[in-house]
């Protein structure tokens, strides 16, 4: 016997087609290897990937889970295993099985999956969900009452998935979800999705989670109705973290470019400017809080005898400077070495006479961009001034004061982040001022 068992194992292990006797008695072996090569197989009976769902082996069970020969009725006998990892492996394979299933099919083959699926829905251990949440989320005919479940689970590994990308879901049972106070992070995970409709993103708003409506903001296919626009921007001018993503919708409706333009930090009130869809009256009253803001900061740094805003003692004597900086020009020798000594040096008027004298611009035109700390400008100058982007990202943090957090960086290694016209007309708008 111990002979014959040995050539069928033999067989096995090559991958040999097993009969149905072999198999038998390949089922029964006592080493747990050879039962799990026989689990794995989908050349073999039902009834004996049957039998091995009831092995002593977990790794043996967890194989008969996995294998898409494997019954139905192990299938659902699998889904109630004791074993985590054999039932999110059944998990893995049955949520492919999915699409297309629904409580009242009347295939005993579908309504036995869908049996074990309902049942892996409710399992104890998050893992086993979650691999189901992330397997059918974005499956268009997956069961509803199983997303359904997965979508109200009390954990954001479960849910988050289905209410981020599920077609399944309905308005309608957004806004139930919604209003039922769930799982912290859920609704955040609603606001991405693609889509959002007017009501959904209302009912996002009035639930006062502020994290969810940053979400909801960045998201640039989330329908929002201009009054509740109106709405987030009376409440932002507490709220930091709306405001970037404020600047940045696709579509700001006149009103609201004009009163973020109020209270936003500098940086993006020069984003704002940017926008190329707001109406010429919105464009001047940005640029006027623009005008204000820089007149604010010379007569605040004029009242208290001090250097203006993002300077030090050694901005000012920039003309001082400017004929020292013209003649290592005109003889050559005024290249990014010398900019970037002189700017580790803290000498800021030498390095602001350089980006003037390199670039071709006016003096007065750089040290009102160090003023008012603006990013971008300052990229664009470094750029006039054909230095590299990496001499352009410690400008902005040496020269004009910016937080490390704040600095554009390079793209692609050493790229301008920006492009030719871009900066070109950071340079004419900021000129103007």
């Amino acid at each position: 016997m111990i002979g014959i068992l040995r050539r069928l194992i033999k067989g096995l292990s090559g991958n040999r087609p097993v009969d149905y006797d072999q198999a038998k008695a390949l089922a029964r072996h006592a080493d747990p290897k050879v039962r799990l090569d026989l689990a794995a197989r989908t050349d073999v009976k039902p009834e004996i990937l049957y039998f091995l769902a009831d092995d002593s082996s977990p790794d043996v069970r967890r194989a008969v889970a996995t294998n898409t020969a494997t019954p139905r009725p192990a299938d659902l006998l699998l889904a109630r295993d004791a074993d985590a990892h054999v039932r999110a492996g059944l998990a893995e394979k049955i949520a492919r099985l999915a699409p297309g299933l629904t409580a009242d099919e009347q295939d005993k083959v579908r309504r036995m999956t869908y049996e074990a699926l309902d049942i892996l829905a409710r399992d104890q251990v998050p893992r086993v969900r979650q691999i189901l949440s992330e397997t059918l989320k974005d499956v268009a005919d997956a069961p509803p009452e199983v997303i359904h479940r997965l979508a109200r689970d009390a954990e954001l590994i479960v849910c988050g998935p289905v209410l981020e990308f599920s077609p399944v879901l309905t308005d309608d049972d957004l806004l139930e979800i919604i209003a039922s106070a769930p799982v912290r992070g859920a609704l955040g995970a609603i606001s991405r999705r693609a889509g959002v409709g007017e009501t959904v993103a209302d009912a996002i708003v009035a639930s006062d989670d502020l994290e969810a409506v940053v979400q909801l903001l960045a998201n640039p296919s989330a329908q929002i109705r201009e009054e509740i626009l109106d709405r987030i921007v009376d409440r932002a001018v507490d709220i930091e973290p709306w405001h970037t993503p404020l600047v940045r919708r696709p579509v700001l409706p006149p009103g609201v470019a004009r009163r973020l333009a109020r209270f936003i930090a500098d940086h993006l009130l020069e984003t704002l400017a940017g926008r190329e869809d707001l109406d010429p009256t919105s464009v001047e009253a940005v640029r006027a809080e623009v005008r204000r803001r820089l007149d604010e900061g010379y007569s605040a740094a004029a009242a208290k005898g001090q250097e203006t805003p993002g300077t030090n003692t050694k901005t000012a004597p920039a003309a001082d400077s400017l004929e020292m900086v013209q003649d290592l020009h005109q003889s050559g020798k005024l290249d990014e070495a010398t900019v970037a000594d002189a700017l580790h040096s803290g000498d800021q008027g030498f390095v602001i006479a350089a980006l003037a004298v390199r670039g071709g611009v006016a003096t007065d035109l750089v040290e009102k961009v160090v003023q008012i700390q603006s990013i971008k400008g300052i990229v664009a100058l470094a750029w006039k001034a054909g230095l590299s982007m990496d001499l352009a990202e410690q400008l902005q943090q040496r020269l004009a004061g910016i937080a490390p957090g704040q600095v554009l960086k390079a793209t692609g290694g050493a790229n301008y982040p920006l492009t030719e016209d871009e900066m070109k007309w950071q340079l004419e708008f900021l000129d103007d001022l």
